[in-house]
Formats: C-alpha cells, sequence, structure tokens
C-alpha cells in the first residue's frame, strides 16, 4: 500500500503492473496480457481480469512458480491509497524456500510498482534544486574521499565500495546521507514515506545511469525524490478523484 492522493485512471491499473514489471527488470522478465515471462518460460499466467471497486483483479491460473491454480492478483486505489493484493497464491516452492526468498522479492517489487503507478505528483515535498543536490553529492564524495585516504593501502581500490556502503546505509538508516542532511535535503519515497532497502539498493544501481544522461533516473526507477527537509508540507494531501 502507498498514499496516492490522485487517482489513477482505470487504464493505468489494468496495464501498469504488467508494463512496470518489465521496465523495472530491465526486459529481463517481461510483462504481456497476462503473464509474465523470463524467456521462453512463463512464471505466472493469469485469466481474464475482472473490474472491482476501484481496480481489477486476475485470477491466478498457472506457470513456473505457481504449485496450484488458484487465488488472485488484484490492484486497486481507494480512499487515496494504492493497494496491491495476492490472495490465496500456492507457491511452487516448499514454504520456508518461498518465505526465504520469493516472498521478499515480492514485497520489493510489488511497492516499487505501486509507487510508479502513483507517479510524481504530487510531490511529497518541495524537491531540492540541482544545485543543491550537486552540493550535497559534492560534499558525500569529499567524506569517501576521505575516509578512503585513512585506509594503510589500497585506497583508490577502496574508494567505490565504501563510497556505495556510505550512501547505501545512509539512505536506508536515515534517508539522508551527512552532506545532504548538511544542506537540509532528505531522500523519501514519492508517497512520503522513508525508502526501503530495495529502493536504496535500485537508487544506487541506478544512479551511474542517471550521471551519464544528467538525469534523475535512479529517482524515477526508484520511485524516490529528493526534498528539502525543512519544507515537508505540513499533512497530507487530500485525496481527491481525476
Amino acid at each position: 500500500m502507498v498514499g496516492a492522493p490522485l487517482e489513477p485512471g482505470p487504464g493505468v491499473l489494468l496495464d501498469g503492473f504488467f508494463h512496470e514489471v518489465t521496465r523495472l527488470s530491465g526486459g529481463l522478465v517481461r510483462g504481456e496480457r497476462w503473464r509474465l515471462r523470463l524467456g521462453p518460460l512463463t512464471l505466472f499466467r493469469f485469466g481474464e481480469p475482472r473490474r472491482t471497486p476501484g481496480g481489477w483483479s486476475w485470477p491466478i491460473v498457472g506457470g513456473l512458480l505457481v504449485g496450484r491454480a488458484g487465488g488472485s492478483l488484484a490492484f486497486a486505489w481507494r480512499d487515496g491509497r494504492l493497494w496491491q493484493t495476492l490472495e490465496g497464491y500456492r507457491p511452487r516452492l516448499p514454504a520456508p524456500l518461498y518465505r526465504r526468498s520469493q516472498l521478499p522479492l515480492h514485497h520489493a517489487v510489488s511497492r516499487l510498482v505501486l509507487l510508479r503507478l502513483r507517479g510524481r505528483a504530487p510531490s511529497p515535498g518541495v524537491p531540492a534544486g540541482p544545485a543543491q543536490r550537486l552540493a550535497a553529492a559534492a560534499l558525500d564524495l569529499a567524506l569517501c574521499a576521505g575516509l578512503a585516504a585513512l585506509l594503510p593501502r589500497r585506497r583508490l581500490l577502496a574508494f567505490g565500495p565504501l563510497a556505495a556502503a556510505y550512501h547505501l546505509g545512509c539512505w536506508a538508516a536515515a534517508g539522508s546521507t551527512p552532506g545532504g542532511r548538511l544542506l537540509g535535503q532528505r531522500v523519501v519515497s514519492l508517497d512520503g514515506t522513508p525508502l526501503s532497502p530495495a529502493q536504496a539498493a535500485l537508487r544506487l544501481l541506478a544512479l551511474p545511469l542517471g550521471v551519464r544522461r544528467l538525469r534523475a533516473l535512479h529517482d524515477e526507477l526508484a520511485g524516490t525524490e529528493v526534498i528539502q527537509a525543512a519544507l515537508i508540507p505540513a499533512g497530507p494531501v487530500p485525496a481527491r478523484r481525476r
């Protein structure tokens, strides 16, 4: 569930999950009507969708990751929130293995999809400007370089892993690096909630792509926004339909 003051159009909830899974996986897993495929393998196969109050529901009818047909996948918007439910699903994996592997991945992907279906408007706060973000990044990189310089050997080789661990840990634990905190910035999910570990990891992995294209693609992929921490709206935005 994620906060979504604006109701997405019915077409967004009908096709959005399948489109977004394809984009998030870089095309490795392809969403089609109505299945998820990994190369020639069908991971999930769904029946024809049916309309539900505020959304759509698909019966689960088969696939490599399905032990037995039954249950349903559903997406819906109600009361200013986007919901995704998976009910009655019977996985092919044994229960202990499913809980430690497929289930956490399902939760991570579901949250990312819901945030992307929500969209970037309205913003969870006042976005930080490009100059502010660059200044914070420069401070963080300088701090990482200083920490690497304290190491007795292999300073250049250590800089990359150290910088990655530094940013991942700060984003996941506090939503802000020391450089961002000093300049009054914070990274949040598009609905204003803290980042999940999966979002922090995806944002870090996509950061080089954003730098290369001079565009915040890492925020687009991870469903995040950098906001001015002192200028967060006082209360939730009232839900309204569109």
